[in-house]
């Protein structure tokens, strides 16, 4: 395995939490799902071309999750937590309680998207990923990634009802 592959991925690590915490809904097994991304991401290193080895990662933690998300279903448990424990260093009460209402207000509406819309605008607009990165992650063709962030904004903003 080459030093510049696991140099990436270590570079990428938290871009992998935070995907599969957006995926999963559950920060303990987001911290499982991305750690066995990495994993598998450095076993199969020789799989790597040496493109962007962020978008490559990023794959792996999408379909770890999703994995993770069938056996949970299968299993007949929910994946959905009661509660996300939210951390807010904010300097005041009120400024915690004002960043805490934003923050549970966009992650409700986050979480109301169906996961192919939710997972695209995770990608773009938190991972910064191109569309055609994006595509690659997903699998799906560029236009339908167009087609998903346009849909997912939209019904962030409470435009055209229900996606």
């Amino acid at each position: 395995m080459s030093d510049a592959l696991r140099l990436a991925v270590l570079a990428n690590l938290d871009a992998a939490h935070n995907l599969a915490r957006w995926l999963v809904r559950d920060p303990s097994a987001a911290e499982d799902v991305a750690q066995e991304a990495v994993e598998r991401a450095l076993r199969y290193g020789a799989s790597w071309r040496g493109d962007n080895a962020r978008a490559w990662l990023l794959q792996i933690v999408r379909t770890r999750a999703y994995a993770w998300l069938a056996k949970r279903r299968d299993a007949a448990e929910d994946p959905l937590p009661d509660e996300w424990p939210l951390a807010d260093p904010a300097p005041s009460p009120e400024a915690a309680m004002v960043a805490v209402q934003a923050r549970e207000t966009l992650e409700a509406a986050l979480l109301a998207l169906p996961a192919e819309l939710r997972e695209c605008l995770v990608l773009r607009e938190l991972e910064e990923l191109s569309y055609a990165e994006i595509a690659r992650v997903t699998g799906a063709p560029l236009g339908t990634v167009m087609s998903r962030l346009w849909r997912a904004r939209r019904a962030l903003l409470g435009v055209g009802g229900q996606p």
